[in-house]
């Protein structure tokens, strides 16, 4: 084989052409580009995923848990239903309801619990009775 370029061949060749010895830099730069692009999606994708529990981690423990499981079901079922219901809880703050009914709770134990105050004298039994027989009607 001699050295000689045939003469229809063009003088310059483009950079994306590979040369004789068969490395495609083309090709390796797109590779590279390919898995880091892919990598980068993935990540801002479970990013994206993970807000609404990101987003709820400062709200109660219920309302956390509640979200959590809407966006793992929704990670398994690929149903976006459940990721768009757990994006709207984590942004609801939820009002509190077990601190006043707590409260009521311990309040009506403790007036349950209370005695009669003494002060008060028992009735006597003949004004009892007396009063009995004057609600008759005739």
């Amino acid at each position: 084989m001699n050295g000689q370029m045939h003469p229809a061949a063009p003088h310059h060749l483009p950079f994306f052409v590979p040369g004789p010895n068969g490395d495609d830099t083309l090709m390796v730069v797109m590779g590279i580009f390919l898995v880091v692009v892919v990598l980068y999606v993935g990540t801002l994708y479970w990013k994206l995923h993970s807000l609404p529990e990101r987003m709820a981690h400062k709200s109660q423990k219920l309302q956390f848990e509640i979200v959590a499981v809407l966006g793992l079901i929704s990670l398994f079922t690929h149903m976006h239903i459940f990721w768009i219901a757990g994006l709207l809880l984590a942004m609801i703050d939820l009002p509190d309801f077990s601190t006043p009914l707590r409260t009521i709770a311990g309040s009506v134990e403790r007036i349950a619990d209370a005695t009669p105050p003494r002060s008060v004298p028992p009735p006597e039994p003949d004004a009892v009775a007396a009063a009995e027989e004057g609600q008759g009607h005739a």
